[in-house]
């Protein structure tokens, strides 16, 4: 298990710095990022201070360099020392990119883990169910919801809740509160965001429980399992849901920067101030400081889910780990 998951580590550390290297020579090579920086009625000796400030007076391979180092050892600029991790001061409000994007992260990964939860579990209970009901009523009522939701757009989905539960005075706006000083304000604050950025998540997996766990029903070792006269209920459980999990575990990983890129859309359509809201502000005011350091973290977020679903799969499946 150690020597794939230091396989695994090793690739996603090249992976980031491909990334990150990549993106800051097309953000930092397109035009003069201290215009940028400046905004309007700048003058020249504006531009020159912050080429100074920012360091960007450097060749550019010279400030690539200098931004690796900062985000694992720190950075002095004239406006101070950059604590590492450092990405770097915002273009717009002269703030730590880094500090900026932790006081955003609660949100995010409230709203992300969240709404994981809430898809896992209805998703995977009701494709359990339809599968335990194969052919019934209750299998093609699963089935047909599923594939209608499948097809329902966060963007279109949240106005029109909006209007049905919080506009009509039903429900109090979507709204983030510290899990620490409500617990209650935090659940019911992110409830209708965490129901509407899985709806799409929730039909695919209902679809993808049902039909692995229909075909792990006709495994031979589940129909052996049978064959003995253990109970329907325990090997539907014991020997055919731990064999289903193997495929969705999988998807999971990959679903893992979809979900972030719906938390991005989430937070836009509730107004809700996290990551996502931060990276579309920020790509708004030509803050390239800020988009660089919120793609750069996202991706490295992503990595490391990935790493643990790896590490999960490797688990499930022994052949995995021998491969």
């Amino acid at each position: 298990m150690l020597p794939f998951l230091l396989r695994r580590t090793f690739g996603a550390v090249v992976t980031l710095i491909l990334l990150s290297a990549v993106t800051f020579f097309v953000f930092f090579s397109v035009g003069d990022p201290a215009m940028m920086a400046c905004g309007k009625n700048c003058t020249a000796d504006n531009i020159a201070l912050i080429h100074q400030n920012l360091g960007l007076d450097k060749p550019l391979p010279t400030q690539y360099w200098d931004f690796l180092v900062g985000v694992f050892a720190g950075r002095d600029f004239t406006l101070g020392h950059c604590s590492a991790p450092c990405f770097g001061y915002s273009f717009a409000t002269k703030q730590d990119v880094w500090s900026t994007m932790m006081d955003r992260l609660p949100t995010t990964a409230s709203l992300a883990i969240g709404g994981a939860v809430v898809f896992l579990v209805i998703g995977l209970g009701a494709g359990l169910l339809a599968a335990w009901k194969r052919g019934t009523l209750l299998d093609k009522t699963v089935t047909g919801a599923s594939m209608v939701l499948s097809s329902v757009q966060i963007y279109i989905l949240g106005p029109v809740v909006l209007g049905i539960f919080v506009y009509s005075g039903i429900m109090a706006a979507p709204k983030y509160v510290t899990l620490t000083s409500s617990p209650v304000g935090w659940f019911m604050g992110l409830l209708i965001p965490w129901l509407v950025m899985s709806t799409i998540f929730t039909a695919q997996y209902t679809r993808m429980s049902r039909s692995t766990m229909i075909e792990q029903l006709q495994e031979e070792h589940v129909r052996t399992a049978k064959a003995k006269g253990m109970p329907a209920r325990y090997v539907f459980l014991r020997y055919a849901w731990r064999g289903s999990l193997i495929p969705i575990v999988t998807i999971l990983g990959m679903d893992l920067g979809s979900l972030f890129g719906g938390a991005m859309i989430t937070e836009f359509t509730f107004q809700l101030a996290g990551l996502g809201r931060l990276a579309i502000d920020s790509v708004t005011t030509l803050d390239l400081p800020m988009v660089l350091g919120v793609l750069v973290f996202s991706a490295a977020l992503i990595l490391v889910f990935n790493i643990i679903v790896d590490a999960a799969y490797a688990f499930i499946d022994p052949r995995v780990r021998l491969s």
